[in-house]
């Protein structure tokens, strides 16, 4: 199957994908208790009329696939409605606040790729007391949560020892990868250790090949053995954890945000969930199924490049 065949029809399948998360994103938040015309009362009594005026501004009133067909009809045209909370459109809120969690999300993925591979190659190729290291660090990391990570850098690095600040984003590129450090080791951490796992088992197994011996004993270099026959060899299986990874980011990027303050969508998800600011929560739902998918996708194109073997059609029929 060739390249744009696959891509187009992987395509049409993200559509038909997006199409049903929609429908369940739009109808989960009238499912949950609770009214946004209470919130935009502020708890203060309103007169019918009042009350009328609300779920009339806001189609509140109309049946549940009128209102589905217009908000989808909207998406499409690139309009996500109005907040209901900010008084303002949700693609302003969103085009304000997007580039921090890129930022953030961005800088934990540097580590992770980073940290990840390097202590799994480490630990794979060293064995050992360095081997047992590092799965005891990463064993601990796979095992903190991103909020409980969140709270104990904040209180050591930030309150006690004042190295970082405590919450923010700063202003300009250099402070606001200052003020997202931390944030971003939270929401890195467990991740860490799970990508270094993944990459030292596969690493471990490719060591025990045929091939790996066969090139051994012609005295190939190790180093040239390693980076060509085994880690090679290895880093598809370790792509495959690309899908799981980003969604990881993008779901803890929601506690991290809020722990240390962080202006981002998730953060603006918490608060808009718990005002039921639906317009706000449907649309930032929408992007983050819209994202895990195009990883996904550029997963599987990446694959048969990084490993020969691996055709678009098995890749396609193993996932």
């Amino acid at each position: 199957m060739s390249v744009l065949r696959f891509a187009a029809r992987r395509l049409a399948e993200m559509a038909a994908t997006l199409l049903g998360a929609s429908f369940v994103i739009f109808g989960a938040m009238y499912l949950a208790p609770g009214n946004p015309a209470s919130f935009l009362l502020s708890g203060r009594s309103a007169s019918p009329q009042a009350l009328k005026a609300i779920n009339d501004q806001y189609h509140l009133n109309d049946p549940f696939a009128v209102q589905y067909l217009r908000w989808l009809g909207q998406v499409l045209h690139g309009d996500f409605g109005r907040s209901i909370e900010y008084r303002t459109d949700v693609s302003t809120l969103l085009a304000d606040r997007l580039p921090s969690t890129l930022l953030l999300v961005a800088l934990a993925l540097v580590l992770v790729v980073l940290l990840g591979l390097a202590l799994g190659w480490i630990g794979a190729v060293r064995g050992g007391a360095t081997d047992s290291t590092i799965l005891v660090t990463t064993t601990f990391a796979v095992g903190t949560p991103s909020f409980v990570a969140a709270v104990l850098l904040q209180g050591l690095f930030a309150v006690k020892l004042g190295w970082f600040p405590s919450g923010g984003t700063g202003s300009g590129l250099p402070d606001q990868l200052w003020h997202l450090t931390l944030p971003a080791v939270a929401l890195a951490l467990y991740l860490i250790g799970m990508l270094a796992r993944v990459t030292r088992a596969a690493m471990l197994e490719v060591l025990g090949q045929e091939h790996v011996t066969v090139a051994r004993s012609r005295g190939v270099p190790e180093g040239r053995l390693i980076r060509r026959h085994v880690f090679r060899n290895a880093l598809g299986t370790v792509l495959t954890t690309g899908g799981l990874i980003v969604s990881t980011l993008l779901i803890c990027t929601v506690l991290v945000e809020s722990a240390f303050n962080v202006g981002g969508i998730g953060q603006l998800l918490e608060l808009s969930t718990t005002t039921k600011d639906f317009p706000v929560v449907q649309a930032i739902s929408l992007i983050i199924v819209a994202l895990f998918m195009t990883v996904n996708l550029l997963v599987d194109l990446l694959h048969p490049l990084v490993d020969p073997r691996v055709t678009l059609t098995r890749r396609r029929s193993a996932a």
